[in-house]
């Protein structure tokens, strides 16, 4: 009973990442940014590689270096590979998956590195085939043609995923 409820308790890590977030999401960059940081000199390098991705995929999008973007995210990539082979909250993990591979294409993309946009962009497809029909997975296939877009390929269209619909 009490490893139920110990499962069913929200984590509070992840819940201060929630919360800075909502106030990146407002509009405070610079704070969040700032929270954030603080969040990952609390987590560690060794941290729960849960934790670790989920920060390092949200303190990314607060750089104002390209390259300290790219960094960001391969922080986050790493960790979810952590969490995978731990056996860590695989869901969450393979969840974000097509996100994190979405916004290292950006990344590359942004570098001018074309060929690694267009890789991670594929793995960020493959990867999306096992999101669920719900606001996100149409959400994440909405980025991925934007990105398809501004590469220059044809791509799978903003809603129609290559995969079987029920």
């Amino acid at each position: 009973m009490a490893e139920r409820q110990e499962q069913a308790a929200p984590d509070a890590v992840l819940t201060r990442i929630g919360q800075v977030v909502m106030l990146h999401h407002a509009g405070d960059r610079e704070e969040a940014r700032h929270r954030y940081l603080g969040l990952w000199a609390e987590i560690g390098e060794h941290g729960d590689p849960l934790h670790r991705c989920t920060l390092a995929h949200y303190l990314a999008d607060t750089q104002d270096d390209p390259a300290d973007e790219l960094a960001w995210d391969l922080r986050a990539l790493t960790a979810a590979e952590e969490a995978r082979e731990e056996s860590v909250a695989v869901a969450a993990v393979i969840a974000i998956y097509p996100s994190l591979h979405l916004n290292l294409a950006d990344d590359y993309l942004g570098l001018g590195r074309c060929d690694a946009a267009r890789t991670h962009l594929r793995w960020a497809r493959e990867a999306a085939a096992a999101l669920a029909d719900d606001s996100y997975g149409e959400g994440v296939w909405a980025a991925i043609a934007r990105l398809e877009s501004r590469l220059g390929e044809g791509g799978t269209g903003p809603w129609t995923p290559p995969r079987q619909r029920p």
